[in-house]
């Protein structure tokens, strides 16, 4: 198997290794294989490919889509250094308000999958990075809902005190505020 998927604290987010095979000409690697994944557990297919691009110090999220349109992602970076982190906000679970965060880069070839529910965010560390991720629904904005990046109660440790976000990105709720303006994983 040309993967190593290792579980992360939270069920069902997991860390994915490609095997590289490096030689003089540079490296191959597989980064998605459905088969493999499945066997892993990790079943679905993935419906649109998304590609950012952003400057050190950029924080993207934490976004959701919720059901019926709720989707899982499968990240990487192929320039540059990002911290990626997942958050459960499903309500009913014993991990509400648990996160995880792993660095994710071009160097590492790592992927991280996170599963329809969690809240997903990056911040970039390098002086800038790619960032490309898979969804297995396409984007639904009427679905779409996030939680604000420094909520006290999730506590997140991000790398930077003074990120740049986007006007919306400052704008999402508590997890305190979800009954009010927010929306369920």
């Amino acid at each position: 198997m040309p993967f190593s998927f290792t579980p992360t604290s939270l069920p069902g987010v997991v860390i994915i290794e490609p095997t590289a095979f490096v030689d003089n000409r540079g490296f191959f690697l597989e980064t998605y294989k459905q088969s493999d994944f499945k066997r892993a557990g990790i079943d679905g297919s993935f419906v649109q490919e998304n590609h950012s691009r952003s400057a050190k110090d950029t924080l993207r999220g934490l976004h959701a889509q919720r059901s019926p349109r709720a989707q899982s992602k499968l990240v990487r970076v192929i320039e540059g250094e990002i911290l990626d982190v997942a958050a459960d906000v499903r309500k009913d679970s014993p991990m509400f308000g648990q996160w995880v965060g792993v660095t994710l880069s071009a160097e590492n070839r790592r992927l991280l999958y996170v599963p329809a529910g969690y809240v997903h965010g990056f911040y970039v560390v390098s002086a800038e990075a790619q960032v490309i991720y898979k969804t297995s629904d396409e984007y639904a904005p009427e679905c779409e809902y996030g939680v604000r990046w420094d909520d006290p109660q999730l506590g997140i440790r991000w790398p930077g005190t003074s990120p740049v976000l986007s006007e919306r990105d400052q704008r999402w709720p508590l997890l305190s505020e979800f009954g009010v303006r927010g929306g369920r994983g």
